[in-house]
C-alpha cells in the first residue's frame, strides 16, 4: 500500500508532481487567456492549452508509474510526446498564419513528418524494436528536418519578413526546439546508450526540460497574442 503514495525524499517522484500540476495550472491559463486575444489568436492559444492538457494527463500516469514501480515510464513519455510535439511544431504555422504571413502547407507537412521521424525512430531504438545507434540516428534526421524548416526553410524565411513582435517570438521559440530540446537525444546516449547517467538524474532532467519546452513555449505564444490583441486583451 505505502508504494502507492510519494515517499518522503522520492526527489523525482517530487518533480513528478510539481510537473504535473503545474501543466494543468497552465492550460486553465492557456484557454482562459485565449478567450480575451484577437480571433486570429486565439488558436494558438488553445493548441497551447492542449500541449499542456495532454502533459498535464499523461504526468498524472507518470507520477504513479514512478511512485510505484521506481522505474522510467518510457512508454507514457513517447505517449505524450507523440501527441504534444506534433502541436508544438504547428505552432509554428499556425503564428504565421495568424499574422498573414507567406507561408504554404508543405512547411507544415515537413515540420509534422520531422517529429514523428523524430519520434517514432527514437521510440523504436529505446525500446530494442530496432538497433538503438540506428534508432537514434534517423530520430536525428527528424530533428534536422525540423531544424531547417524553422531556420533557413520555408518557415524561417516567412518569420523573418515578419514584424518585430512575431520575429521575437518565432526566434525564442526556436531557440527551444534547438536548445531546450537537445537535452532529450543527449539523455538518450548518456544515459540509455551509455549508462552514464542513472534514471533518477535522467528523469529529473526530462521533467524541467519538458516544464519549460512546453509551458514556456505557451507563454511566449500568449505574450505576442497579448502585445498584438492590445485592449482587446484586458
Amino acid at each position: 500500500m505505502d508504494k502507492m503514495f510519494l515517499q518522503q525524499g522520492d526527489i523525482v517522484g517530487v518533480s513528478f508532481w510539481l510537473v504535473s500540476i503545474a501543466m494543468i495550472a497552465s492550460t486553465v491559463f492557456f484557454l482562459y487567456e485565449g478567450a480575451k486575444v484577437k480571433p486570429q489568436w486565439r488558436l494558438s492559444l488553445l493548441v497551447a492549452g492542449l500541449v499542456t492538457l495532454v502533459a498535464g494527463v499523461h504526468y498524472d500516469y507518470m507520477r504513479d508509474f514512478w511512485v510505484i514501480n521506481q522505474a522510467t515510464p518510457i512508454d507514457y513519455r513517447y505517449i505524450d510526446w507523440l501527441i504534444t510535439v506534433p502541436l508544438l511544431m504547428i505552432e509554428f504555422f499556425i503564428i504565421l498564419r495568424a499574422v498573414g504571413a507567406s507561408v504554404g502547407t508543405g512547411s507544415f507537412l515537413r515540420l509534422l513528418v520531422g517529429t514523428l521521424v523524430m519520434l517514432i525512430f527514437g521510440y523504436a531504438g529505446e525500446v530494442n524494436m530496432m538497433n538503438a545507434t540506428l534508432g537514434f540516428a534517423l530520430g536525428m534526421v527528424g530533428w534536422a528536418i525540423i531544424i531547417y524548416e524553422i531556420y533557413g526553410g520555408e518557415a524561417g524565411k516567412a518569420a523573418a519578413s515578419a514584424t518585430g513582435p512575431v520575429q521575437s517570438a518565432f526566434n525564442a521559440m526556436r531557440w527551444i526546439v534547438l536548445v531546450g530540446w537537445s537535452i532529450y537525444p543527449l539523455g538518450y546516449v548518456f544515459g540509455y546508450m551509455l549508462g552514464a547517467v542513472d534514471d533518477n538524474a535522467l528523469n529529473v532532467l526530462y521533467n524541467l526540460a519538458d516544464f519549460v519546452n512546453k509551458i514556456l513555449f505557451g507563454l511566449i505564444i500568449w505574450n505576442l497574442a497579448v502585445k498584438d490583441s492590445g485592449d482587446t486583451a484586458h
